[in-house]
């Protein structure tokens, strides 16, 4: 009897053993839950490349150039991927910021002035980030005096009161607001097969409408902010090479997804103002016009699109500067460190917080002026980044065996000498326009 009840016991144990194993989860599942875990610096980084000024360049792709752009996105792709995947490498293997890298290998002088430029820089585009948020709940119907402090109290409340977990956990939420820009494109009815002819037939002109948009795109999508925030915030995650793999993954998932944001705005903008002849001047514009042609829930959903983008660099823009200025002279950083604690940190995030929002509120405040100086600076800014990215990276002695392999020193090198070159190009087209004019 004993020897019977025992072998029930063991046949029961196998039973539940089997159980167990069968309610674990596939292969499958279990890679897409420890995605899960890692996502964070790589997506919130280059979701915030999709910013106001962003949204209104992409918006004016659309609606001047209607679907021949659309090509250049793949390049933009591979290049993104490239420079924010070198970042968070180096994040992982050094443990130090970009800031703290360029000021070890390059000086105080050189920092200094790169730190000066980034903070103008910044400051500049942080206004343009609040005047996004004005022009988005002005839609509807909420008054920038109370939608701009409102969201500037929310956005220091968050950084300053909260963990590195939960910031970056809210960043990652506010990234979501980007697919309503794919249902808008969807609601415009494009013509799928122009679509597919841009996306995969290079054009280029000489055209200065063109080429202006042309340089603004590529200045747009690699913006020198991102790389130092992706970089800070892999130190602070903690992670290693032991684990960097999952990382790298979130880097280059991160970048396509932001692309395929991109896609589908300047989609939905060809599809209703280019085939009607109309022009924007904003994001706002562009989220106005198109009511009439994709319907009033297209305006919502850009509205809200725009809203969530300018919410997420405007608490992005402020802290990768805040980083980059606590590194460069060698102060405590982090956003789970109190006032006490990183006064310096904490200190640069509030002003740049409070300049931008105070700004943002003047009636009457030139915009597209300041989006332009904002623009001339970082395109004079990111090749000195770039090029300090790849001596980094290309370092032996502070990235041991993790530095680029040949083939991707070439994408990365052709990424850094064209976008000076197109950066050159951006700042002579804005101080001269009428220079290429009669050329086509």
């Amino acid at each position: 009897m004993a020897e019977s009840r025992a072998a029930v016991i063991a046949t029961g144990r196998r039973l539940l053993r089997r159980r167990g194993r069968g309610l674990k989860p596939s292969a499958g599942w279990r890679k897409i839950i420890a995605y899960l875990a890692i996502l964070g610096p790589g997506m919130i980084a280059a979701s915030a490349g999709n910013d106001a000024g962003g949204i209104a360049t992409f918006a004016a792709v659309g609606a001047e150039q209607g679907y021949r752009l659309l090509w250049i996105l793949i390049p933009i792709t591979i290049s993104l991927g490239l420079v924010q995947e070198m970042c968070a490498r180096m994040g992982a293997v050094t443990g130090k910021g970009l800031a703290d890298l360029i000021r070890e290998r390059f000086g105080v002088r050189w920092t200094a002035f790169v730190m000066l430029a980034l903070l103008i820089a910044n400051a500049g585009v942080t206004v343009s980030e609040f005047v996004g948020i004005a022009a988005a709940t002005e839609l509807f119907g909420v008054p920038r005096f109370v939608s701009v402090p409102l969201s500037a109290i929310g956005i220091w409340w968050l950084v300053v009161k909260s963990s590195y977990q939960r910031v970056e956990r809210a960043f990652l939420l506010m990234s979501l607001v980007f697919l309503g820009y794919v249902v808008s494109a969807f609601l415009a009815k494009p013509d799928w097969s122009a679509v597919a002819v841009g996306l995969v037939k290079p054009s280029f002109s000489f055209e200065y409408t063109y080429l202006f948009t042309f340089v603004a795109v590529v200045g747009t999508t690699i913006s020198p902010y991102m790389q130092v925030y992706v970089q800070s915030s892999v130190v602070e995650k903690g992670v290693t090479p032991e684990n960097y793999g999952r990382t790298k993954m979130d880097v280059w998932v991160g970048t396509i997804l932001a692309i395929l944001v991109v896609f589908f705005i300047v989609i939905s903008t060809s599809a209703t103002l280019h085939e009607h002849g109309l022009h924007i001047e904003s994001a706002a514009d562009a989220a106005r016009a198109l009511e009439p042609f994709a319907g009033p829930y297209a305006e919502k959903l850009f509205a809200i699109g725009l809203f969530g983008a300018s919410m997420l660099a405007a608490g992005v823009l402020p802290l990768a500067t805040a980083y980059s200025i606590s590194e460069a002279l060698g102060f405590e950083k982090g956003v789970s460190r109190s006032f006490r604690e990183a006064p310096i940190f904490l200190g640069v995030f509030t002003f740049l917080i409070a300049v931008g929002a105070a700004i943002a509120v003047i009636p009457g405040l030139p915009l597209i002026r300041v989006l332009l100086v904002t623009q001339v600076i970082n395109g004079l800014l990111l090749p000195i980044i770039l090029f300090a990215i790849l001596k980094l990276v290309n370092d032996r002695e502070l990235m041991g065996t993790h530095v680029n392999g040949p083939l991707y020193n070439l994408g990365a090198w052709l990424t850094a000498l064209i976008v000076t070159l197109l950066s050159l190009l951006f700042i002579l087209v804005s101080l001269f326009p009428n220079l290429l004019s009669g050329r086509s």
